[in-house]
Order: C-alpha cells, then sequence, then structure tokens
C-alpha cells in the first residue's frame, strides 16, 4: 500500500521538525539581543544564538527535503527504499544534530559561515549525503519515465553532495594560504549550496502538485516548461553564486558571468506575472485542501523575493545591500517564506489521516496560517527598511557613529522581534497539530490519496 512506502520519508520529516523547532526557539532569543545586546551575556548571547538558529533551521530545510526525496522517490520507483541504508541515514543525522548543538552551545566553533561548528560533525553529515545518493540510484534505476521532478531530485542531491566537500577545501592549508581563492570558495559555496537544496525543495513542489491534480500523466512534471525552469534552476545553481562576489577582488569575466545569469531570474519573474490569472484560479480551486494553502504561500513568496533577488543582483544596488538587513530579509523570506512553506505542505499532505485532508480545514488552523503570512512579511518589512537605512548610512560621507545607527533601527528591531516570537508560536502549534494528527493512526498514518 502507499501509506507504507512513506514512511522513511515521514522518519526524515519527523527528524526535521525536531531541528525546526531548535532553530525556532534560538532564532527568537538571537533576535532579543538586538534591543537587549546583555542579553543571556553569561552565554555568549548573539555569538551562540545565532548559530544555533541558522543551523538547525538550514538542516529543517535540508533533512526535510531528502525526507520528500524519500516520500516521491519510493511512490514512484517499484522498489523500496533500502532498509539498512536509510535507518543508518537517520543515525547519522541524529548523531551530526547531537554534536553540533553541543559544539554550540560548549563554544566548540572552529568551522565557517553557516557552518560554524567543529568541523568534525561534517563526517556524519557527508557519510548520511553519500547514503542519500546510493538510495536514490537504487530507487531511481526501476523508473521507466522521469517527470522533471526526477530529475530534480537527482541535480539537487548529486550537487548538494559535491558542494558539500567543496565547503570544506578551507581544512587544506593551500587554501586557507590564499585569502581571495578562500573567500571566493565560501561564498561561492553558500550560494551554490542554497541552490542545491532548492532543486530538492522545488521538485517536491512539483510533485505534491501533480499529486493534488489527480493526474497519473505526471502533467506538471512531464511539462516543456517545467524542464525549462529546471534548466534554468539549474544554471543559476552552477553560476549565480557569483554575483555574491562582486566585492572581492576576482577576475572580471566571473563578475560578468555571475550578473548575466543573475538577470535570467528576470525571467523566472516576468513568466510569474504573465501566469498571475492563472494562479489565482488555482488558488480558489484547491484553497479548500489545507496543503495546498503552504505551497499557495510559496508562490507568493517566490514573487516578492525573486523581485528583489533581481534587483539586488544589480551591481550598483548589490554595493547597497552587501553587509545589510536588507540581505537578511531576503534569506529569511527564501527559507521561511518559500522553503519552508513547501515542506509543510509535505509534512501536512503526508502525516494528515485522509478523513481529516477531506474536510474543512479547523478554524483554528486557518486563522494560525494567515497569522504566520502576515508575522512573516511584517518581520520581512522590518528587516528590509533597516537594511535601506543602513545602506544609506554606509554610503553618508558624513556618516553618524554605528551605535547611533543602530540606535535609530531600534523600533524596526522591536518589530522584528514580536513578529519573529509570533512566527515562532504559530510554527510550534502547526507542529504540535502534526503531532496529534500522526498519533490519530499511529501504526497506518494515511498520505494524501488526491
Amino acid at each position: 500500500m502507499e501509506r507504507n512506502k512513506t514512511i522513511v520519508g515521514r522518519k526524515f520529516l519527523s527528524l526535521a521538525l525536531v531541528s525546526l523547532f531548535v532553530g525556532l526557539i534560538g532564532g527568537v532569543l538571537a533576535s532579543i539581543t538586538y534591543i537587549k545586546p546583555d542579553f543571556l551575556h553569561d552565554f555568549q548571547g548573539l555569538s551562540k544564538l545565532r548559530p544555533i538558529h541558522v543551523s538547525f533551521v538550514m538542516f529543517w530545510i535540508i533533512i526535510a527535503a531528502n525526507g520528500g526525496v524519500y516520500i516521491g522517490m519510493s511512490l514512484l520507483s517499484k522498489n523500496k527504499p533500502l532498509k539498512l541504508i536509510s535507518n543508518l541515514q537517520i543515525i547519522l543525522w541524529i548523531i551530526a544534530l547531537l554534536g553540533i548543538g553541543y559544539s554550540y552551545l560548549i563554544g566548540d566553533f572552529g568551522g565557517r559561515e553557516y557552518w560554524e561548528f567543529n568541523p568534525i560533525w561534517a563526517l556524519p553529515i557527508l557519510i548520511a549525503l553519500v547514503l542519500q545518493l546510493v538510495n536514490f540510484i537504487h530507487l531511481a534505476k526501476s523508473l521507466e519515465k522521469w517527470p522533471v521532478y526526477v530529475w530534480m531530485w537527482m541535480s539537487g542531491t548529486v550537487f548538494f553532495l559535491l558542494i558539500f566537500i567543496e565547503n570544506y577545501l578551507w581544512l587544506f592549508p593551500y587554501f586557507r594560504a590564499h585569502f581571495i581563492t578562500d573567500m571566493t570558495i565560501q561564498w561561492k559555496v553558500n550560494g551554490s549550496l542554497v541552490g542545491s537544496f532548492n532543486q530538492l525543495v522545488y521538485a517536491t513542489a512539483f510533485f505534491m502538485m501533480d499529486r493534488i491534480n489527480g493526474t497519473k500523466e505526471f502533467k506538471i512534471g512531464s511539462s516543456k516548461l517545467a524542464f525549462s525552469m529546471w534548466l534554468l534552476g539549474l544554471g543559476n545553481m552552477m553560476f549565480n553564486w557569483s554575483h555574491h562576489i562582486y566585492t572581492l577582488p576576482t577576475e572580471s569575466y566571473i563578475r560578468y558571468i555571475g550578473y548575466i545569469v543573475s538577470m535570467t531570474e528576470w525571467i523566472i519573474f516576468l513568466r510569474i506575472v504573465y501566469l498571475w490569472k492563472n494562479s489565482l484560479n488555482d488558488f480558489k480551486k484547491n484553497y479548500h485542501y489545507f496543503p495546498y494553502r503552504f505551497i499557495m504561500a510559496s508562490d507568493i513568496w517566490v514573487f516578492i523575493n525573486v523581485g528583489f533577488a533581481c534587483l539586488m543582483s544589480i551591481p550598483a544596488l548589490n554595493i547597497f545591500t552587501h553587509g545589510t538587513h536588507f540581505t537578511v530579509a531576503h534569506s529569511m523570506g527564501t527559507t521561511i517564506g518559500i522553503n519552508t512553506m513547501i515542506l509543510l505542505a509535505c509534512v501536512f499532505m503526508f502525516f494528515t489521516p485522509k478523513k481529516i485532508q477531506d474536510a474543512k480545514p479547523s478554524k483554528s488552523l486557518s486563522i494560525v496560517f494567515w497569522v504566520i503570512q502576515l508575522s512573516l512579511l511584517s518581520l520581512f518589512l522590518s528587516l528590509k527598511i533597516s537594511g535601506v537605512i543602513k545602506g544609506f548610512w554606509q554610503l553618508d560621507a558624513n556618516q553618524s557613529t554605528f551605535y547611533e545607527m543602530m540606535q535609530g533601527l531600534r523600533p524596526f528591531f522591536i518589530v522584528f522581534v514580536i513578529s519573529g516570537t509570533v512566527l515562532m508560536l504559530g510554527f510550534f502549534y502547526l507542529i504540535g497539530t502534526i503531532y496529534r494528527y500522526s498519533r490519530i493512526n499511529k501504526n497506518q498514518p494515511y498520505e494524501s490519496e488526491n
């Protein structure tokens, strides 16, 4: 039965939700230091809380995305996931999460940006990623036809593994001895890693849309448009990182390539605008189905974030926004507004019993959904405005002191903290709802039969 095929994927989603829970707490506590710098001073405040937030939210996306791959490939393939390998993966991820959490708590850092934990804990992650590829190949062997989301899962899985290895080239003395090369690789890796797990997440969205539409012919997964968008995303994953290094004294052609590839995002943006009317019709048609609401929200956030990304990729504007909260807002809009919404759709689709899926979502659940969207928008705008103000400050020849500038941003930081706290509580409610749904039928939780 199909419900049994998703067991492995649901294990990954369950572990990912734990990581999200930890990441949310770390994020809210870290945000408080913006308005109260001495908060948890003895605990080293922001220096520990920020990496806890960043790492565990990032792991939520990576682990949940791998869960989405397992669910999709298990339902499409005639083969079953290799049980020993998938169980070993879960164990390795648990070891990594516990080790990284412990590393941060005792102040044992030593890594680089976004991966600030002791590099020893990257080893179980690396092994888990290799095992993910092994199981993917095993499942893919039986497929007669590859819809676009299988190609996206494949490219995302392979590239994430390769880029993750590249992420630790700095461990070799040669790269540490050449500062520009070291920084180029570091910023390149951070951009490309996001592109690779975006492939996994967006593929899961395409897969869910085909299931929601109830077609056995891979209507979305086989369309020429979907394959074109995949190739465009693949190109951005491999080259779009170059716009992150405009400020580094690297070869000019690298910056030119980064600019040209970044500008292709206008294709995505204009496509969204062109198809907006069709999207509204789809929203009305499927709005009653609660998991679809998260896909709807992700579409809106794609529109918002791609629009800002296109502007931020213009060199003159990039210099203005680089290193400000404007970029932080873009990162949060992407990780929360796009990736998290898609992955929550996956969680609700495959954890919710069908008798509940067929019913209209409860009033409280609907309210929480919209509270999350509005609080995320408030958080997003508060950071964007803060970034604009700091950008003007950076370019002001007669700038005030950094302290005075930050004091001027305090009202926006207060909005940021309140919005983040409300957002966290909303996500906690969703996590609790998922837990209750999974307990309704512990032995045989239903996935979508649409």
